[in-house]
């Protein structure tokens, strides 16, 4: 594909909420309040809005220098801007881990799709023993890959569509949408008994508990959270046109990343603490096993209130999901349509093929090949793990390195300024930022994980 034929974002608001619905996932809606309630709170908030700012965004930034630039997908992004040297392999490693993203990320968000179809049909019920629901389920060798299919089937469609056509346009769908939800939730979450104790736990902090491992698990969970370090914003500002404005844009959606993850702590918190006996810290089982007993239980004499509550809930999950997979979705599209000179279509069958059958294999981990261990782990855990662990702070810190230390400085004050239009402010700090800041955070946290 030439570069001239490549698609284009078509308005700056197509461009922010394409970028925050790719940052936007199911770990801002469930994995950060998991992680609020393990860590203290509102200190825990505080310390991670700090690292969204100063090392998270930074290194979106470089992603959005990356692409801009060159105009082209993850991998052919190095070759253009360093011919010869082998920064592509930053590159393939990207593309790498959009498939297992992808292919573990759809099991989960094909468990998303059987929730959200069983609450709207009417299907749960507060009596039911929801921690056997859920393991029948999830180990049921062919049950989760009907879901599983559908939700890739269903963000195949998208990204088939095009960048302006599909990817664009669905964003300014579903973003707007999925914050809508959001906000009744909260309204309707602060109205139930427990709104009181739950706000306290989420608003006061508790700094005795920020200790150097809560420190490190707020870097990761800002880094992760934002999606940076893996190539999908590179593949994302490739579509940019010269006049976006790439520093506001990442500020923009670093906001809107943040928004959501905080209003998730205003939906679960007042919830949880509604139900005696169940604990803020619930971790993963949260979404799937705890907050059906909760809704079931604080809604017990308003039936019809917790289904709609429960199936708002769950439709927003689900929209997180979609807005995610588009993302890991067009990495590899883009990658292979491009690299292989074939069509859209024809490149995005062949990523949805391989990633439904990648993902089979980690759906089937949790029940028919639960006994076959890669590494002492199953697929699921084995892919989770590689791109956690590796791709995507090694991709992160890679890209900082790549723009900061690499680049020609005229070349990035060109792209952040626009060719010199634009005035930005603190431009040596963001510099400073990204070339010291980001990569020497991002290391701490991967020596960290490595050694634990």
């Amino acid at each position: 594909m030439a570069q001239g034929k490549r698609g284009l974002f078509g308005t700056r608001l197509g461009v922010i909420l394409a970028s925050a619905g790719s940052a936007v996932g199911l770990g801002n809606i469930w994995r950060f309040p998991s992680e609020v309630g393990r860590h203290g709170g509102a200190a825990f908030i505080l310390v991670y809005l700090c690292f969204v700012f100063l090392l998270a965004m930074p290194v979106m930034i470089a992603e959005f220098v990356i692409g801009r630039t060159s105009k082209a997908n993850t991998v052919d992004a190095y070759r253009v801007l360093a011919p010869g040297k082998p920064w592509m392999i930053t590159g393939c490693f990207g593309v790498l881990g959009g498939v297992l993203v992808l292919s573990f990320y759809s099991v989960v968000a094909g468990w998303t799709l059987r929730y959200t179809s069983d609450t709207l049909l009417l299907r749960m019920t507060s009596g039911q023993d929801f921690a056997s629901v859920f393991s029948a389920f999830s180990s049921n060798p062919w049950k989760p890959l009907v879901y599983q299919l559908v939700f890739l089937l269903m963000t195949h469609l998208i990204v088939v569509r095009g960048v302006e056509a599909g990817i664009e346009r669905f964003s300014k769908l579903m973003m707007p949408l999925l914050l809508v939800i959001i906000v009744v939730l909260v309204g309707c979450s602060l109205s139930m008994q427990g709104a009181k104790e739950g706000l306290s736990f989420l608003l006061k902090p508790d700094f005795s508990k920020v200790t150097p491992s809560v420190v490190l698990s707020a870097i990761g969970q800002a880094f992760f959270s934002l999606s940076v370090g893996m190539g999908c914003l590179i593949t994302y500002a490739s579509y940019f046109g010269r006049e976006t404005r790439l520093v506001s844009s990442a500020f923009s959606v670093c906001v809107i990343d943040s928004v959501v993850a905080i209003l998730s702590g205003f939906i679960i918190f007042p919830a949880v603490f509604s139900v005696a006996g169940v604990e803020p810290d619930a971790g993963p089982g949260l979404v799937y096993i705890t907050l059906p007993y909760v809704f079931g239980n604080v809604f017990q004499g308003m039936p019809v209130v917790g289904y709609v509550f429960s199936g708002l809930f769950y439709v927003l999950l689900l929209l997180a999901a979609l807005t995610s997979t588009i993302s890991m979705h067009e990495i590899v599209t883009a990658f292979l349509s491009e690299k292989l000179r074939i069509s859209r279509r024809g490149a995005a069958w062949i990523v949805t093929a391989v990633c439904f059958l990648l993902g089979a294999a980690c759906s089937l981990s949790f029940g028919l090949w639960s006994g076959v261990k890669v590494m002492g782990m199953g697929f699921f855990d084995l892919f989770d793990f590689l791109v956690a662990k590796f791709i995507m702070p090694l991709g992160g810190i890679a890209i900082a390195v790549f723009v900061g230390w690499y680049m020609n400085r005229k070349l990035v004050l060109s792209q952040l300024t626009n060719e010199g239009s634009l005035r930005v402010r603190c431009l040596s700090l963001l510099l400073f930022l990204i070339r010291w800041v980001a990569p020497v955070g991002v290391a701490v946290v991967f020596l960290n994980e490595l050694l634990s």
